[in-house]
């Protein structure tokens, strides 16, 4: 955290009853909804706008998580630009297998990136005439042991400005500066490295396969995904310290190639490599998720491994279940209402951390991994597709537990 600016350096006061530190997904759709019912929230964001919507990010969205942004107003490009998933395959072995999501659990997942996600949200609040703060800096969270917590900043062009709220909501991202607010000696933070890393692609080339394909391979694991019908995006098990550099395009469509490799003669198709990068990754929470008048939300309190696209899936279903305990306790209830979120909250996100590890034990791996390894991954991988219980059970981890199956 910053260090304090004295009080004379703020040029204008304001007060709003909860204030957002982070503008991402999360923030902004905590904002939303707390907005549709008559609270009006403050986000602010170190980073512009136009930082964020073109910082290029995937996203699987569940079933509930995409049907929640068309109902409650954010818009319905979803339904237009999305592409709706009824399954995804799971290839080892040298074979196909395909788990059907809709025939399982009769839920789908949405492939729709997280980027967009957030353009519209941000479009919603300008729309319905949200107070957000874009490109801020030198942020200050105050007082949150208090219930009159206040959050400072500075505008871009130079103000020093201060809100005072009821609540404070730090949804800042897994570089979190607000979850540090919660005491030391008071809070647990659990956590797991992973000695591998993604190494991720953007193509231009033609669709490879209709939906995402998940391979494991005695070469390591590979992902298959689809940006548009001329855009693709893909990632392979890498070493954490590997460098993009050190990967020619060449080099880069030997290795996926061979990952997804079987009798059945399935090739990628190819094409110039737009973007490279490595994707290091770990397991996360810290608990408490509130402390006095703050509470965290999405990856400030928790992240996970990409493998089971939860994480940006968790950070929406975080602000599903604090936005009505948010209205509670700045009505009659007070801040007893907030004791309801973190046991919720929690519930899911260690569903989620199970369900992200099983997945990504089960697909990558390890270094120095023997031939015994390999066979029992691949044991594991004919129990999960080889029985309808299998299959369901990670169909329905997969779209997320929907509630209207």
């Amino acid at each position: 955290m910053a260090a304090a600016i004295p009080a004379a350096a703020i040029d204008t006061v304001t007060r709003a009853p909860v204030a957002i530190v982070g503008a991402g997904p999360a923030g902004l759709m905590l904002a939303h909804l707390l907005g549709r019912a008559g609270v009006e929230a403050v986000a602010l964001d170190t980073r512009t706008r136009h930082e964020i919507e073109t910082t290029q990010r995937a996203g699987i969205l569940e079933a509930d998580a995409a049907r929640d942004l068309v109902e409650t107003g954010v818009g319905d490009r979803i339904l237009r630009e999305g592409h709706e998933h009824t399954g995804v395959e799971l290839r080892f072995d040298g074979r196909a297998h395909r788990i059907d999501f809709q025939g399982l659990v009769g839920a789908s997942t949405w492939l729709y990136p997280q980027t967009d996600v957030f353009v519209d949200l941000a479009d919603a609040r300008e729309r319905d005439g949200g107070i957000v703060h874009f490109g801020v800096r030198d942020t200050e969270v105050l007082d949150v042991d208090t219930a009159t917590p206040r959050v400072r900043w500075t505008a871009p062009d130079g103000a020093r400005h201060e809100v005072r709220a009821r609540y404070v909501v730090g949804a800042d991202g897994s570089r979190s500066m607000c979850r540090d607010l919660v005491p030391q000696q008071r809070r647990v933070r659990y956590g797991h490295e992973y000695p591998f890393a993604w190494f991720g692609i953007m193509a231009e080339a033609p669709m490879s396969a209709p939906e995402l394909v998940y391979a494991h391979s005695e070469h390591g694991f590979a992902l298959i995904s689809r940006r548009t019908d001329t855009v693709q995006r893909m990632y392979f098990q890498c070493d954490p310290q590997d460098s993009v550099d050190a990967w020619s395009d060449e080099r880069i469509w030997q290795t996926l190639q061979a990952r997804v490799a079987g009798e059945d003669g399935f090739r990628l198709q190819e094409g110039p490599v737009l973007e490279k990068s490595v994707l290091r990754f770990r397991s996360f929470v810290q608990e408490p998720m509130r402390w006095g008048s703050l509470l965290l939300a999405g990856d400030a309190a928790h992240t996970v491994p990409p493998t089971g696209a939860r994480g940006l899936n968790l950070a929406l279903h975080d602000v599903k279940v604090l936005a009505p305990v948010l209205l509670r306790a700045l009505g009659a209830e007070g801040a007893a209402a907030l004791d309801d979120y973190q046991p919720r909250a929690l519930q899911r996100v260690w569903r989620a951390q199970h369900f992200s590890s099983w997945m990504t034990a089960l697909l990558h791996l390890p270094p120095g991994a023997s031939a015994f390894d390999l066979r029992r991954q691949l044991g594991e991988l004919d129990c999960v597709v080889g029985t309808r219980a299998g299959r369901s059970h990670l169909a329905e981890q997969y779209t997320g537990w929907p509630t209207r199956a």
